[in-house]
């Protein structure tokens, strides 16, 4: 109770909506299993994880072994802003690299305000295992600040790995935080674990369709369904659901020489519409 005086909350009829939202996003901070902060739109950014030709440096935030599906270096932004309401911005930064020894990823993640924040620094790395299999890896350091009330920080690691079963058809299976990840050595409260396990299937060359099964950490089962269209080079066109928050999510990219943009929304019937933007840049290609 303290530490929310301590927030200097200013409740007023027309802001009422952010503030509910907000106290709900700190007590559950303070769970014994800290939620596994993701984008509303939620695979959005990661949506080619299960694809070789729709990969690109965001695919391994879904599953670290995309990495080493990408056909160059690549780097990229995104930022989210749930219900339009400052409180709730999200943004993640990420670039991947190719080398000889395998590809190595960078990931960075902000979510919160001044007076709550989560911020998350990765290091990946993934390197195919002849022409079937992929494995990936990803360290994590994690922190969670609440100005004048609390601070927690943590490390831990992710893993995954794909299959390629033809041409056409890809599986993958990733776990985040599957041990570990304790916020405070005082009490048993820690990161939440992760279980992904998904399939992806290249109808064509420009029509791409992938689905999921998440399992967090006391919270009940989810499916991502999605799909990829590029009716021309230039434009591409994705949609899909989460069932967690049953929320459908859409956007556009559009591609400017070694550039894509992509803008996204998704709805809620009671607390209107979450935003999105992404920038990508690719590379040269690797020989």
């Amino acid at each position: 109770r303290a530490g929310l005086n301590r927030l200097n909350f200013a409740f007023k009829p027309n802001c009422l909506k952010k503030h509910l939202l907000l106290i709900c996003s700190i007590v559950n901070s303070f769970l014994s299993a800290q939620t596994v902060r993701q984008p509303l739109l939620a695979s959005y950014p990661g949506l080619g994880a299960y694809s070789k030709k729709a990969a690109d440096a965001f695919s391994f935030t879904v599953n670290p072994a995309a990495l080493a599906n990408l056909k160059q270096s690549s780097a990229g932004v995104y930022s989210e802003r749930r219900f339009l309401l400052n409180a709730f911005n999200q943004y993640t930064a990420v670039a991947g690299f190719q080398t000889n020894s395998g590809a190595f990823g960078l990931q960075a993640d902000y979510f919160g305000y001044a007076n709550y924040n989560e911020t998350q620094l990765g290091l990946g790395y993934a390197r195919s295992l002849g022409s079937k299999i992929d494995i990936g890896a990803k360290f994590n350091y994690y922190s969670l600040r609440i100005p004048a009330y609390t601070s927690a920080s943590a490390i831990h690691f992710e893993a995954g790995v794909l299959m390629h079963l033809s041409d056409k058809l890809h599986a993958g299976f990733s776990v985040f935080n599957p041990v570990g990840g304790k916020l405070d050595k005082t009490s048993n409260e820690k990161i939440a674990s992760l279980f992904r396990g998904g399939l992806g299937y290249e109808v064509s060359d420009r029509f791409f369709i992938s689905a999921e099964i998440m399992k967090e950490e006391n919270k009940n089962t989810g499916v991502n369904a999605v799909f990829q269209y590029e009716p021309v080079k230039q434009l591409l066109i994705r949609a899909g659901i989460n069932t967690v928050n049953s929320q459908p999510f859409a956007g556009v990219g559009l591609r400017f020489g070694s550039f894509r943009v992509d803008v996204a929304t998704a709805y809620h019937p009671q607390l209107g519409i979450s935003p999105a933007v992404m920038i990508l840049f690719d590379g040269k290609q690797k020989e």
